[in-house]
Parts: C-alpha cells; sequence; structure tokens
C-alpha cells in the first residue's frame, strides 16, 4: 500500500474516530440504551485498530518515530491521555457530572492531537 493511500485511511480513522466518540458521548450524557449496542461496542475498536496500524505503517515507511520526532511524541502523549480521559468519560467515571467534564477533556486531548498533527508541532497552544 502506498503512503498516500495510508495517509488518507488514517485521516478517515481519525474522523470516524472522533465522530463516534462524539457520538458514544452524547448517547452517555442522554443515557441513551443505543451506547449497549453490539455495534457500538465493537465498531470503535475496529476503527481505532486501523487508526493505530496506518500510523505505525506511516512511521516505518516514513523513517519518522516517536522518541525521535517532538511531534510524533506529543502525539503519543496525547494519544495516551485521549485513551485515559475517554475511557474515565464513557466507563469509569461514577456521575454525569463528572464525566462530562471527562468528555470535555479528552475532545480537548483530541483536538490537541489533530493540531499537532496539522502542524507538525507540539507547543502549538504555546
Amino acid at each position: 500500500m502506498s503512503y498516500l493511500a495510508l495517509k488518507h485511511l488514517h485521516v478517515t480513522c481519525v474522523v470516524l474516530s472522533g465522530l463516534g466518540f462524539c457520538l458514544r458521548g452524547a448517547w452517555m450524557l442522554v443515557e441513551s440504551p443505543l451506547r449497549q449496542h453490539r455495534l457500538t461496542r465493537i465498531l470503535p475498536h475496529l476503527v481505532d485498530t486501523l487508526l493505530l496500524g496506518s500510523a505505525l505503517s506511516m512511521a516505518w515507511m516514513s523513517g519518522q518515530y516517536p522518541f525521535v520526532n517532538g511531534w510524533l511524541t506529543a502525539k503519543l502523549f496525547g494519544l495516551l491521555a485521549y485513551i485515559l480521559l475517554g475511557m474515565m468519560a464513557l466507563k469509569r467515571a461514577r456521575t454525569r457530572t463528572i464525566r462530562l467534564r471527562y468528555f470535555c477533556l479528552a475532545l480537548l486531548a483530541y483536538a490537541y492531537i489533530v493540531g499537532v498533527a496539522l502542524s507538525r508541532n507540539p507547543t502549538i497552544l504555546f
């Protein structure tokens, strides 16, 4: 697969992952039974696996790696924050108010990751 095709797959998965997270977050806030649907539980894992696989493939093909390139390191740490905050928002936090706070923080982490990816600058906020 060409680098350009991988990049298109990656960007598509980034958008699908973000939209899916927003949708699941909205369902969490209104306590919709759709958040327990089988597709809702399986599809995000499929999209995120493709997202991570395409990212690793692009890094290998381009010779750019986290802990070598600052912007990729920032994306990696942003991803870890996004995963932890999203997990708290959708599953672990006890009250709806706390879930909403974690959800907003996860969205900020997602925006940071996208901003770093577009600018290739880990200090986009400063």
